[in-house]
């Protein structure tokens, strides 16, 4: 038995009261600001995108944080206006009580953004609000075998797909609200993935959508449990294959930072600079350049895509053939030919490349968030691999009609997006089986990216100018790096020795971005890298890789040195001696929750379980009605005896995890938190 406590946080939008037709306060010259939430907890920090030039930002990110036993430290979430050139703006915080939370479990609203108390009392005032929504859970995971008659009653109907009595699916679905969706379609999809069956549970979520749809211009356009499943199966099967396919892309754009506009009504002549005679360039010219620079990126896109195919993970072919199959059956008449190609886009273009190409940070693409310039030119780019995805449908040009210039582009990448599924969903069972089998004998980094590593060495002041930029590679086996991405790279660390991987204080480097793996050499010696990320996300994904990868190491450290030692003591504690234990506890339990994350099955259960209880009464409900309904004759039934009921068997599996839940030594069975709905002042 296991027991997990985790606070987690969304940042949904931020706005001001009515008093003022603003929402944060403005710190731009030009009246917005290019906000970002930070939020800090227990020594972790973890930041939003920012929003550009926009007084009324909408984030919609969530965070989790590990929460340890007794833990009274305050959750402060800060909104701060992000600057290229200078310092970042404050512009105001909002403290949660951690302690409280442990009584009410959620607390969800408009919050007003309150000053920073050790700063100039000058700015106070209206500092605008943020709406949150935090959630405290305390999850009592029990023994395996517990959970196995609800994991089975869940298989079962997706083992049976339409052929079975299907009732519990669409009920969850049905009495699911539309915020918590894509939570729980994640749940049940790491379910499945752990059972073997995640293709099957998508394929009878395609069947139930495909059953109550009638137009095929509506097909999997809404937030349906289907749409949710498809989006996190391809964030779990599909990372890598994504990076690999707009990786080089998004990487020429940012380093381009080109000046790119479609739009005449949105063109700045004086943002582009002079031509070659001298002279400003007039609108026609900018219009000119933007397209062709568009066409090359979109043209670049598209020819990756199309020898993307053998690279594509064989579940995510095998499950795009199901898709394709089962809406050519649907609608087989020549009129609707592109439906199931547009089903296909729906999903990988709408739903995944073009998010990532948008937002590249929050698909790791990047490290950092993109520039103005260069977020137009994003959002572009992703309009026009939109277009691509409708097929270039007469609705989707009459949108937006400045997109004419990339036109022959759009029009030659139906046929060429086309042939690319065709070859895609032309996939056997034995190939499928050949390159999961391949795939599984390779081994993938767990993380890898460019980190600068410390080289002073002796008793020389410890300055963040002392630091090599080289390319570190984090596999099962080694913590590598080399000069350059392609060069040989060469093991530095044997994950086996790995003994801490934790964050270096700020004072220490002049940086908040240090982190240290403290290791055995091969003389059995303890040594410690310090390693410098670029950015706060970075740095936590970075621990977090190491912390999971190493979790089972012998000897792992609890007490570490967030200092340095510098001359003859260390900076933390004053400590002389080298070899003192350390004067904090180390967090080796401390992870970020990840699509890469090894699955959890018992846990998803556990959450599974957790959301069917707050919709018991419900279930009730239901189960009397369709009894009812069947003892009226109302609803049919076979000679011999009353089919099974699965309905009855979940309310009774729900009934024993209830009483299995009271006798542990936990105590009692979660519920469902009290929403607390209030604006804090």
């Amino acid at each position: 038995m296991a027991k997990r406590s985790s606070l987690s946080i969304r940042i949904v939008e931020g706005k001001n009261l009515p008093a003022k037709d603003m929402d944060l306060a403005p710190k731009d010259r030009n009246g917005a600001s290019d906000p970002f939430v930070r939020v800090r907890y227990n020594g972790r920090t973890q930041e939003t995108s920012i929003v550009k030039k926009s007084c009324y930002p909408r984030w919609n990110e969530t965070f989790e944080f590990e929460l340890e036993a007794g833990a009274t430290e305050a959750l402060c979430v800060e909104a701060w206006d992000w600057d290229l050139v200078s310092r970042n703006d404050f512009l105001g915080k909002v403290v949660f009580n951690v302690q409280r939370l442990w009584a009410a479990q959620q607390e969800e609203g408009w919050f007003r953004l309150q000053p920073d108390q050790s700063k100039s009392r000058r700015e106070e005032g209206n500092l605008g609000s943020l709406q949150l929504e935090v959630r405290l859970q305390d999850e009592t995971v029990l023994p395996s075998g517990c959970y196995q008659p609800l994991v089975q009653l869940l298989c079962r109907e997706v083992k049976l797909g339409t052929q079975g009595p299907v009732q519990l699916i669409p009920l969850i679905e049905e009495m699911t609200s539309t915020d918590r969706r894509q939570e729980v379609a994640t749940n049940l999809l790491k379910l499945f993935l752990g059972q073997g069956l995640a293709k099957e549970f998508l394929d009878l979520l395609f069947q139930l959508e495909l059953g109550r749809t009638s137009e095929a211009n509506t097909l999997f356009r809404s937030n349906s449990l289907a749409s949710k499943s498809m989006e996190s199966f391809l964030k779990v099967a599909g990372m890598r294959y994504l990076h690999g396919v707009l990786g080089p892309i998004i990487d020429r754009i940012f380093e381009e930072k080109k000046y790119v506009e479609l739009d005449p009504s949105k063109v700045e002549v004086k943002d582009v600079g002079c031509s070659g005679l001298h002279r400003p360039q007039t609108e026609a010219e900018v219009l000119e350049q933007s397209a062709q620079t568009l066409r090359a990126h979109l043209g670049a896109l598209l020819s990756a895509l199309c020898r993307s195919v053998r690279a594509c993970p064989a579940v995510i072919r095998a499950t795009f053939r199901q898709l394709f199959q089962r809406v050519r059956e649907r609608f087989p008449s020549p009129q609707h030919q592109n439906v199931p190609f547009i089903a296909v886009t729906s999903f990988l273009c709408l739903r995944f490349f073009s998010p990532a190409i948008m937002a590249p940070k929050l698909f790791h693409l990047r490290e950092r968030h993109a520039d103005a310039r260069t977020s137009r030119t994003l959002l572009l780019l992703a309009k026009a691999v939109q277009n691509v995805g409708n097929m270039d449908t007469p609705a989707s040009r009459a949108k937006e009609a400045w997109m004419e210039p990339l036109q022959p582009t759009v029009h030659q990448g139906v046929a060429q997006l086309k042939d690319f599924i065709t070859k895609l969903v032309d996939i056997e069972e034995k190939e499928e089986l050949d390159l999961q089998r391949a795939l599984s004998l390779q081994a993938p980094p767990v993380k890898e990216g460019p980190l600068f590593i410390h080289r002073t060495k002796g008793k020389g002041p410890l300055m963040s100018s002392s630091f090599k930029k080289l390319y570190f590679s984090l596999t099962t086996e080694a913590l590598s790096f080399a000069k350059t991405p392609s060069s040989k790279k060469c093991a530095f660390i044997k994950l086996a020795n790995i003994r801490a991987a934790e964050k270096v204080e700020e004072k220490s480097f002049g940086s908040s971005h240090v982190m240290q793996v403290i290791y055995m050499d091969d003389a059995g010696q303890s040594q410690t890298a310090y390693l410098q990320c670029k950015c706060v996300n970075e740095l936590n994904q970075w621990l977090s890789a190491l912390r999971k990868v190493s979790i089972n190491n012998t000897g792992l450290l609890g007490s570490y040195h967030p200092g340095v030692f510098r001359g003859d003591k260390w900076s933390c504690c004053h400590q002389k001696d080298k070899t003192d234990l350390g004067c904090d506890k180390t967090r080796s339990q401390v992870t970020l929750q990840e699509w890469n994350d090894p699955l959890d099955h018992d846990l998803e259960a556990q959450l599974i379980y957790r959301h069917l209880l707050g919709m018991e009464t419900a279930l009730r409900e239901k189960h009397h009605k369709l009894s009812t309904d069947t003892e009226a004759g109302l609803v049919p039934t076979g000679p011999g005896e009353a089919p099974e009921d699965p309905l009855a068997q979940l309310l009774r599996v729900l009934q024993d995890l209830r009483e299995a839940h009271r006798g542990s030594p936990a105590g009692s069975a979660p519920v469902e938190p009290n929403r607390l709905l209030e604006l804090q002042t």
